[in-house]
């Protein structure tokens, strides 16, 4: 009985660590895309300009 309380333990574990690595990534992966968004919404100015669409 105690071996299976011990497993159950570490499967907990195992799945909470995996939760936490996973919302790791949902937030970098959010931060990523707004970083992203930002520098395309700085050099949008400078390649419109480059390729003659615009002012």
């Amino acid at each position: 009985m105690t071996l299976l309380f011990v497993s159950v333990g570490i499967g907990v574990a195992g799945l909470l660590a995996l939760l936490v690595a996973g919302a790791r990534v949902v937030v970098a992966a959010r931060t990523l895309r707004r970083e992203v968004a930002e520098a395309q919404a700085q050099l949008e100015p400078r390649r419109a300009r480059l390729t003659g669409h615009g002012g």
